[in-house]
């Protein structure tokens, strides 16, 4: 029970944080004029603030920060329980301000290269070579991932691969009010629910932490939006989930199969399945990979008929649905695996077909 009264915490404090410092955020993009323009590729029809991902930066360094000093002065005063000190700080050892330095650190870069983007559109080049940056130091500070390779270079270059894949693909999802905020939401809530029966409190609590922050912005982020989270947010939540995910343990002695590596690629399915289809429909029309267009999930379901917030509603229900079955991969065996498996591939082919069958001559918004 006391842990549950911690998670709840965390999670309102975070969501408060968040839903406070937004509107801040969105006074202060509007003074400085830090605005997202309508134009051929945006669904808005007047400028919007673009300064979301700041109130999320500060919401994460805030929560973090305050709870990890509450958490000092407690053990200071030996008032901390034991099974807080174990369990919190304890879960990744003796380096663990080593590794939150780098997990925050890397979120900076993230958020500056989006931000220079927002305001002066970066060359792609530039900005993958910032979230290749931001990756090697989350690298250096000793996070990275393992897939039972033992070599470390190997692993600290996956890593980085993993890094850039979701922040890319989380930036490419944010094209429709509320949708990545609520995706990044859910996906969040997926690891946390996969995390939680493994004892991996902290993870478990930072997960939390993204799920309240992004709630509490999307008060102000769903149809109709007042604020956009702009590169600089859209990439730093990218960034949040994937480095989260890499410092979470999904697989154990006690698991009946490896498989249950494959969780984040579950939690993560619509940022992964958005990015891949798009990517599949520009190469099939020998277009540049990177040029910007309305062929995403949400663009492609809004020509079917749905209107913006039926799109995005639907997203969440396919997110949480394919993510709600990884939550179940740590403790089934191979038999239980293939099931949640198809089950997801036939989520995703239903989505297909459905976008396939498009009939409608005109987009509503």
């Amino acid at each position: 029970m006391q842990w549950w009264l911690v998670y709840a915490y965390v999670f309102v404090m975070s969501l408060v944080v968040s839903a406070v410092l937004t509107p801040v955020a969105r006074t202060v993009s509007v003074k400085l004029k830090i605005l997202d323009h309508p134009g051929e590729r945006k669904l808005q029809d007047k400028p919007m603030p673009l300064l979301g991902g700041a109130a999320m930066l500060a919401t994460f360094i805030i929560v973090t920060g305050v709870n990890l000093l509450l958490l000092a002065i407690l053990k200071g005063a030996n008032l901390a329980p034991e099974w807080a000190q174990k369990q919190v700080l304890g879960f990744l050892g003796g380096s663990v301000y080593m590794k939150l330095l780098g997990l925050f650190a890397g979120a900076v870069v993230i958020f500056l290269v989006g931000l220079v983007d927002d305001i002066r559109h970066l060359d792609p080049g530039a900005k993958l070579f910032g979230q290749i940056v931001a990756g090697l130091v989350l690298v250096l500070s000793g996070i990275r991932l393992e897939l039972f390779i033992p070599n470390p270079v190997a692993g600290g270059v996956l890593t980085i691969l993993w890094i850039v894949l979701m922040t890319n693909s989380m930036n490419l999802l944010d094209n429709m009010d509320g949708l990545a905020a609520g995706v990044a939401a859910i996906a969040a809530f997926i690891f946390f629910l996969a995390v939680r029966p493994l004892g991996q409190t902290f993870t478990s609590v930072m997960h939390l932490m993204v799920a309240g922050t992004t709630v509490g912005f999307l008060f102000y982020n769903f149809k109709p939006a007042t604020i956009f989270m702009g590169d600089a947010g859209s990439m730093l939540i990218g960034y949040m989930l994937a480095s989260l995910a890499v410092m979470s343990t999904f697989y154990t002695v006690f698991s009946p199969t490896r498989v249950a590596v494959l969780i984040p690629l579950f939690a993560l399915a619509i940022p992964l399945f958005d990015t891949l289809s798009v990517i599949y429909i520009r190469v099939k029309n020998k277009e540049s990979i990177i040029r910007g267009d309305k062929r995403h999930f949400s663009h492609r379901l809004v020509e079917s008929g749905m209107t913006q917030k039926q799109a995005v509603l639907f997203i969440y229900f396919v997110a949480a649905v394919v993510g709600l079955g990884a939550t179940l991969l740590w403790s089934l065996r191979l038999a239980g695996v293939l099931a949640v498996i198809a089950q997801a591939v036939g989520i995703f082919a239903i989505v297909v077909l459905l976008m396939a069958n498009n009939r409608k001559p005109h987009v509503r918004h």
